[in-house]
């Protein structure tokens, strides 16, 4: 039986931790404030919008070390152990400053089988830098993920918790980087499924910037 005390599962928080913000910087605007007293009227208590204000939060200071949950536990009325428990949960809610891009590279069973350790070593090797740490230029954190729910097109893997990239390759990686460090946005590039080339004619979606095809996708040269 683990001695949690001794050896947390969990690494526990710091009691005292060094502040990132100045209390200056800790507020939320008036029209944040409207955004979340907004949230709050859709749920029967505060903390149904708890997951909205975090990410609220988190675009506002780019990650949430604990004085920023402080702060968005105090607008919900909510204990601080109750908000920290949410952000600890979702990998998607940033506790440590991240990099400008944030690359999660799914290694879960279809991407690992199919490349995802493959783009994830490769990314190591283009960026000088080791998965779960952000590069020495300070702009690309490189992160494992688990499923991302985009199986027929890996490996893949998600940007800023926002766009997905399909089908990596070694020259798509290249491509995405480029793009990224230039300043370009990246696409939202949508999957044509068989059964909508075969029942539909045509890709579903009609707001896409680019579209792709469904491919057999590769094997895995490696497994982790």
């Amino acid at each position: 039986m683990a001695d949690f005390i001794r050896n947390p599962v969990v690494r526990l928080p710091d009691p005292d931790p060094e502040p990132h913000f100045s209390s200056d910087e800790l507020n939320f605007t008036s029209d944040e404030k409207d955004r979340i007293s907004a949230w709050v009227r859709q749920y029967p208590t505060s903390d149904g919008a708890v997951m909205w204000t975090l990410w609220l939060a988190q675009e506002k200071f780019g990650f949430l070390p604990p004085e920023v949950l402080q702060l968005v536990a105090t607008e919900l009325g909510l204990p601080y152990a109750q908000v920290y428990g949410v952000a600890t949960f979702y990998t998607q809610y940033y506790k440590e400053k991240k990099g400008a891009f944030v690359l999660d590279v799914c290694t879960c069973f279809s991407c690992q089988f199919t490349g995802g350790y493959d783009i994830l070593a490769y990314l190591e090797e283009k960026l000088k830098v080791k998965r779960g740490h952000t590069s020495p230029c300070g702009r690309f954190t490189v992160q494992e993920a688990e499923c991302l729910g985009a199986c027929g097109s890996a490996p893949m893997m998600q940007v800023n918790n926002g766009p997905y990239a399909h089908h990596l390759t070694p020259e798509k990686i290249d491509t995405l980087i480029q793009a990224m460090e230039t300043g370009q946005p990246l696409p939202f590039v949508s999957i044509t499924l068989p059964q909508d080339e075969d029942e539909m004619g045509d890709n579903r979606r009609s707001d896409a910037d680019a579209i792709e095809s469904y491919q057999t996708p590769p094997q895995s040269k490696r497994t982790q």
